[in-house]
């Protein structure tokens, strides 16, 4: 079974041909260049991974485009930053494509000085106490490297297209009955400074989206 594997992107011309290199076999990449300003969409479609453009910005917006864009049965989903590594997808999609799971996260575990923020990790230990509360899935991390089934994704009616989609995913994957896993996944120093945790503000504005999904989800 091909694998696909949607990558949002956003200024990633520095990370994105380590993490190309890595792709598994059976996984094909789909960067989601979401107006990037340097050569990124280049460099990925020079190294022969398919390109699509999403003009609309938000991390939502890209995910959701790629999510559109690929025709692969299983997709998974993760950053474009070489923070995480390409090669332990497997880990996330293999409980998918057995059937053993719905929607798989990875939980990532630092390897790096400096590779998870404190504000950061404390704003995700915070939003995975709630989601553990509301859904009973027993997370501890939003999880950015993901595997799910792509028509199932579909089907939930995503809406965010900010922040927050990740954590829609997981509430509204959660409120239709589904089996969600976590399995542990490295967590690397990424390449460059992140639009999220490498500002205090970053981080804030993800919680901001995230704090708003969450109370969306219980009205």
């Amino acid at each position: 079974m091909t694998v696909e594997v949607i990558l949002p992107c956003l200024n990633e011309e520095a990370a994105l041909g380590w993490v190309l290199s890595r792709m598994p076999d059976g996984y094909r990449a789909l960067v989601v260049d979401n107006g990037s300003t340097d050569r990124s969409a280049e460099i990925a479609h020079d190294l022969g991974a398919r390109v699509v453009h999403e003009p609309n910005r938000g991390f939502g917006a890209a995910c959701h485009a790629g999510l559109l864009a690929a025709s692969a049965e299983v997709v998974c989903v993760m950053d474009a930053d070489a923070s995480l590594d390409p090669r332990q997808l497997p880990r996330v999609a293999e409980p998918v494509i057995g059937g053993n799971a719905d929607l798989v996260l990875g939980a990532r575990r630092p390897r790096a000085a400096g590779a998870w923020p404190w504000h950061a990790r404390l704003g995700n230990a915070v939003i995975a106490r709630g989601l553990r509360r509301r859904t009973g899935a027993p997370l501890h991390d939003l999880g950015p490297m993901r595997a799910a089934v792509r028509s199932r994704l579909l089907a939930l009616g995503l809406s965010d297209r900010r922040f927050g989609y990740p954590l829609e995913m997981v509430l509204r994957a959660a409120g239709s009955g589904w089996r969600i896993a976590e399995v542990e996944v490295d967590y690397l120093r990424r390449a460059g400074r992140s639009k999220v945790t490498g500002t205090v503000r970053g981080t804030l504005r993800a919680a901001s989206d995230m704090r708003r999904v969450m109370a969306d989800h219980v009205r």
